[in-house]
């Protein structure tokens, strides 16, 4: 027993609840996808009911791999590994904006040859834009007040990416730049500094949204919800259905019915079905764990030795989180639809493995190496948020 408990020690490093969390997230979401794709597979897959079931166990297995792969590493090398990233990231998104697959009026994805899986470079372009505007608040946390030094090319990146992924993905381009504001607020950007920033922002996201695929659709949408005499829509409408129905234990793992006539059951509303079938004492018990997911990712901040740590695990917590609550709001009806998926529990192909990748930085930074200046290797005592457990109490 003691040697086992030993390798799981050296195997598995960085915040224990952190890890206990996620697998707790894998184990509901396999069980849930299942039930929620019952219907679908047996209707394209000749009655193989399981052929989802695999499919997607097989994905959290791999996120699961690159999880532990990433949180292996340590995680300075990210504040070098982001640029190299965002580089990649802005030919990609121009790439899949023009010739990717479109689906739903909506280029986002790139199919991956050979494994015939697709690929949103939005994902990769979200990790990679934390990641470094987290390394650039950290280097220059002595010139926050000045404009060319901090804000401008922080401006620029945030600009450059959520212009481009606006383009397509109006929902996910708009959560990036809340967590783009929240992580400078976090990082002591000054206020005036900000509101220059969300004005900025506003401008190019108006345009983006205008000369893009998903204005109209996004306009359409925010009518419906702010509308009360248009009629709901046929989402929504069987997504209260489904929570109407789930009461307060639910109907029972997968005695679902809405699963059948939901769109997209596994994916943006997979909550609706999660109350459906485990009812609101279900619902409580998600919202519950995404809530402590956010704990231990803020403890890890507070925890951390220096800022490029405090900031990336906190950029990357709060996008994952953020996220998470819009799709549960959008279930209940606090929000209009947005096509955002849930993290860590909807079906998904590639967004599983840069969710396991982004929890991995969490655990590496949990680890609480000391920081060190870039290309000098000496201890960055100077990359500190000041009074960081002030801050964060």
């Amino acid at each position: 027993m003691e040697p086992s408990k030993n390798l799981l020690q050296r195997s598995l490093k960085g915040d224990p609840i952190l890890w206990a969390i996620v697998l707790l997230f894998s184990f509901i979401s396999i069980a849930v996808v299942y039930s929620a794709t019952g219907t679908l597979a047996y209707k394209k897959m000749d009655g193989n009911t399981e052929h989802f079931l695999f499919k997607h166990t097989a994905l959290i297995l791999v996120g699961l791999v690159f999880m532990w792969l990433a949180h292996r590493v340590d995680y300075r090398y990210y504040s070098r590994l982001a640029l190299y990233a965002l580089l990649l990231s802005v030919p990609l998104l121009l790439f899949t904006y023009l010739m990717g697959s479109n689906i739903n009026e909506a280029s986002r994805w790139i199919t991956i040859p050979v494994v015939n899986q697709t690929f949103q470079p939005s994902d990769l372009a979200k990790l990679a834009l934390i990641s470094h505007l987290a390394s650039m608040l950290s280097r220059r946390q002595q010139h926050l007040d000045d404009f060319w030094t901090t804000l401008f090319p922080v401006m620029l990146w945030v600009g450059i990416i959520c212009g481009l992924i606006i383009l397509s993905n109006a929902s996910t381009a708009l959560l990036l730049f809340a967590t783009c504001l929240l992580l400078m607020f976090i990082g002591r950007v000054p206020l005036r500094q900000m509101a220059v920033m969300l004005a900025i922002g506003v401008v190019v996201g108006g345009a983006g949204l205008a000369s893009g695929q998903r204005g109209k659709t996004v306009m359409s949408r925010i009518e419906n919800f702010s509308n009360p005499n248009v009629k709901v829509p046929f989402q929504l409408e069987h997504s209260y259905i489904a929570i109407a129905t789930g009461g307060i234990a639910g109907k029972g793992p997968g005695k679902s019915t809405e699963r059948n006539i939901l769109p997209h059951p596994y994916s943006d509303f997979i909550y609706a079905i999660i109350i459906e079938e485990y009812g609101l004492i279900g619902g409580g018990v998600v919202l519950f764990l995404y809530l402590a997911f956010l704990y231990r990712g803020l403890k890890t901040v507070m925890n951390s030795y220096g800022a490029f740590g405090g900031l990336l695990s906190a950029g990357l917590s709060f996008s994952l989180v953020l996220q998470a609550l819009v799709n549960m709001g959008v279930a209940v009806g606090l929000g209009p639809i947005t096509g955002l998926p849930l993290p860590l529990l909807s079906m998904g192909g590639t967004s599983l493995i840069f969710t396991g990748i982004s929890i991995g930085i969490i655990l590496a930074v949990s680890r609480g190496e000391r920081e060190v200046r870039p290309m000098t290797g000496e201890p960055d005592d100077t990359a500190r948020i000041p009074s960081k457990r002030a801050a964060y109490a």
